[in-house]
């Protein structure tokens, strides 16, 4: 006999975490559901940036410039795995026309409307959770090696600035002031709204034992197959029936099949993202620092200190590339040259979009079916924002008008 369930929300990354707990706070019958424990993959490693400064798109008119560059050069922060690239063909379509200035722009504007409350919710999530401990208000900086570098990042910073983003300009000798273990740069940005989070993990497992505790059942299990059936959505897998009258469709990068199932084509594809992570007592930083030059990001956390980011489209199936790997330790020690060989590296799975957009909203064979993925770089940074999103959604409250631009029916 099929279990049931008021709301089904499959997935329990962060996107799922949040809204199965934002769900229940609102009275709500909830059970989440996912094969993994909760929190884990690209949940737990990540930058742990509530980056609410990250208003650009991956797609703009400079990358578009040096695409083939990009994603031929083993070495750059944006590259491709080249077996991938017949599968990959559609998506990068459709990536190059949303890297034309317009498009662009237009993005950049629905991103930083998505952000705008962004620090705020993730004061109010570690609240619920009793996890407020773990975020920490001490600002991101960008670095600049040379001033021709500073110089040119100026029309990146002016945007950020006409959409509401705070920056402070730091000379060399207060970018030192800052984070005096850094060698000399020629200048940074400094925005000072960013929160970070000392352990991703340990916020996830205190998300997942509020859930809990808000009566959330939190159900191991693998979707497979989810269909429409009268009164709600039929949910099945290995060792598991189940139907609820609702489901929200949150398994991050594993979500495109589900969502085709619901009748929602959606062109999301995959990053691959890595970290490293070298243990230590006392971290070198006191807060998130990104060498733009080499786009990654270096993260003092509990006990360690972790290099997280580059972009690798290249699929869900192949293994971690070595190279990559080799890249962001190589790319750390250019700061930390003391740095021997690191802990613990990783590889996860970021799910993106063409326009660096999120997919949140009702499906459109039918608002039973609710999706919540493709939150690309800033899925951390939007959990609360899209569950609360989410909430509006079932309660059929009008949500936020940063939504609108988040539907599914947007890809026709």
């Amino acid at each position: 006999m099929a279990e049931e369930a008021g709301i089904a929300v499959v997935g329990a990354g962060i996107i799922g975490l949040a809204s199965a707990l934002r769900l229940a706070a609102e009275g709500h019958d909830v059970t989440l559901i996912d094969p993994a424990p909760p929190g884990s993959g690209a949940s737990s490693g990540n930058a742990g940036t509530i980056a609410g400064h990250a208003v650009q798109p991956v797609g703009t008119p400079a990358v578009l410039r040096s695409l083939p560059a990009l994603l031929f050069d083993r070495d750059s922060p944006l590259a491709i795995r080249r077996a991938a690239l017949p599968a990959l063909a559609p998506w990068l379509l459709r990536f190059l026309r949303q890297s034309l200035p317009g498009a662009a722009r237009r993005n950049a504007r629905a991103i930083a409307a998505l952000l705008a409350d962004a620090g705020p919710l993730w004061r109010e999530l570690a609240a619920a959770a009793g996890a407020s401990d773990l975020l920490r208000d001490r600002g991101c900086l960008y670095l600049y090696d040379t001033a021709e570098a500073l110089s040119a990042a100026g029309a990146d910073l002016a945007l950020r600035r006409a959409l509401g983003v705070r920056v402070e300009m730091l000379g060399p000798a207060e970018a030192a002031a800052f984070e005096p273990a850094l060698p000399p740069v020629a200048g940074a940005a400094f925005f000072p709204d960013a929160l970070f989070l000392t352990d991703p993990g340990a916020m996830m497992a205190r998300l997942a034992d509020a859930a809990r505790t808000a009566g959330v059942r939190l159900r191991a299990a693998r979707v497979e197959r989810l269909a429409r059936r009268a009164g709600g959505v039929a949910l099945s897998g290995p060792g598991l029936e189940l139907r609820a009258r609702r489901a929200v469709i949150a398994a991050g990068a594993h979500s495109r099949r589900l969502a085709a199932q619901a009748g929602d084509r959606v062109p999301l594809d995959t990053e691959r993202g890595y970290h490293a992570e070298w243990d230590m007592a006392a971290p070198p930083l006191s807060r998130p620092v990104c060498p733009v030059a080499r786009g990654f990001y270096l993260c003092p956390m509990a006990g360690r200190l972790r290099a997280a980011g580059t972009v690798e489209l290249g699929g869900l199936s192949a293994p971690p590339s070595p190279h990559r790997i080799a890249r962001l330790v190589a790319g750390a020690r250019t700061l930390f040259p003391g740095l021997g060989p690191p802990d613990r590296t990783w590889m996860g799975f970021r799910p993106s979009m063409p326009d660096s957009l999120p997919v949140i909203g009702a499906s459109r064979g039918g608002a039973e079916v609710i999706l919540a993925f493709g939150h690309g770089h800033i899925g951390l940074t939007l959990a609360p924002a899209t569950a609360r999103i989410v909430a509006d959604l079932v309660a059929g409250r009008a949500p936020p008008a940063a939504a609108g631009p988040c539907t599914p029916s947007r890809f026709g």
